[in-house]
């Protein structure tokens, strides 16, 4: 009988983090990078939705929490300067080892996710998931939907989103005209 080798949604909202460096800074950077490893073919299966901040899985963020009790990774809360708060997630130490054997394509993915400004990788991945859902102008769209976010950071988030684009994925991200 073969053994088998699945992971749980804990351990594999973990790996995310780890792959990313070992450290996450934001919830909403975790969902967007999570998003994108999924539409690229390089996730775990999360299923993801629209919601404010763009594509949102509650199944990853119980994950995390589930990730929290099985000390696989610790989050830390900080207010923010803006008065609100943030979050930073860490792998724990001695959870398991840095995994040597990353994707290089996911690792890519994950690094530029990391490196993008925050407000950026949303609209990029905003317009991925309605590029995905079919919408034929996501840029507009997403302009429509976060106006003031999109006045400032739009030009980035597309210049982040064709880097993106250019990493060799098994399923490449949709192309946004």
């Amino acid at each position: 009988m073969p053994v088998k080798n699945e992971k749980t949604e804990a351990e594999m909202a973990a790996d995310i983090v780890r792959d990313a460096g070992g450290k996450v800074v934001g919830r909403t950077r975790l969902q967007k990078m999570a998003y994108l490893l999924e539409i690229s073919g390089l996730g775990c299966g999360f299923p993801f939705e629209y919601r404010h901040y763009g594509p949102f899985s509650e199944e990853l963020a119980n994950a995390v929490v589930n990730a929290q009790i099985a000390d696989l990774i610790t989050e830390e809360e900080r207010m923010a300067t803006w008065g609100g708060f943030y979050s930073i997630f860490k792998t724990k130490p001695g959870a398991g080892p840095a995994n040597s054997n990353v994707n290089a394509a996911r690792k890519q993915i994950l690094d530029l996710g990391m490196e993008a400004n925050p407000i950026s990788l949303e609209l990029a991945a905003t317009a991925a998931f309605l590029a995905a859902e079919g919408n034929s102008e996501p840029w507009a769209e997403t302009r429509h939907r976060k106006p003031e976010k999109a006045a400032k950071y739009l030009d980035d988030a597309k210049a982040l989103y064709a880097q993106l684009r250019s990493v060799e994925t098994p399923k490449p991200l949709p192309a946004i005209p």
